[in-house]
């Protein structure tokens, strides 16, 4: 029997890395996409979340659980703390809460997170930092320009090129990368082999754990 899981999306390149790691690492999951285009340049216009925006996303949460979802994964992570204060028996999750807490059980002491541009790498390296609280991990990030026009022309070959050419020098001086948007998710694997460390993605981690928190609801 298959469980239905559904993604909300605010952008078109979040969903195949999403569906990618669900079907690797949760197959029984049925994909359900809801996608709604705007929700990140309406923040962009208003300068964050407000609570317009935050009523919309609820909406949305609400739609999927109302309409048979099992459990919902947001892909964008500025409506990460939407989900994190939803509260329903099924599970909701935030892009990253499940990659950060990969990265907090494994005790690295150095990671290096990695965007395609400067709001993305602040504010994923704000939020890791508040993640993992006093436990004394080192979190430096890069924002990588070259991967934005990789993944906007759909180019698998040149992202991966980008991200292994701006990650090596660094590579000596951290224990594991974390990649801070769904979008630069297909490149870990090719990372990972690159740099000979481990890479750490919110779609891996977050379908990891959908499948562990329903097996155990289920149980």
């Amino acid at each position: 029997m298959s469980t239905r899981i559904a993604l909300i999306n605010a952008v078109a390149a979040a969903i195949a890395p999403a569906q990618d790691a669900l079907a690797r690492d949760f197959p029984q999951a049925e994909v359900w996409n809801l996608l709604d285009d705007r929700l990140l340049a309406d923040a962009d216009a208003r300068g964050g979340l407000d609570d317009d925006l935050r009523a919309r996303m609820n909406a949305l949460i609400a739609l999927a659980l109302d309409s048979g979802a099992d459990g919902v994964l947001l892909t964008c992570s500025l409506y990460g703390p939407v989900a994190q204060g939803y509260r329903s028996e099924r599970p909701v999750l935030a892009p990253d809460e499940s990659a950060f807490a990969d990265l907090a059980a494994a005790g690295h002491a150095r990671v290096l997170v990695v965007a395609s541009f400067d709001t993305a790498k602040d504010d994923s390296a704000a939020r890791l930092r508040e993640a993992l609280g006093d436990n004394g991990t080192e979190v430096t990030a890069l924002a990588v320009p070259a991967a934005m026009a990789a993944t906007k022309a759909g180019d698998a070959d040149a992202l991966a090129t980008a991200l292994v050419d701006a990650c090596r020098p660094l590579a000596a001086d951290v224990d594991a990368v974390f990649l801070a948007q769904y979008s630069l998710a297909p490149a870990g694997d090719r990372l990972a082999a690159a740099l000979g460390l481990p890479v750490v993605s919110g779609p891996a981690s977050a379908a990891a754990a959908l499948r562990r928190r329903l097996a155990e609801d289920a149980s």
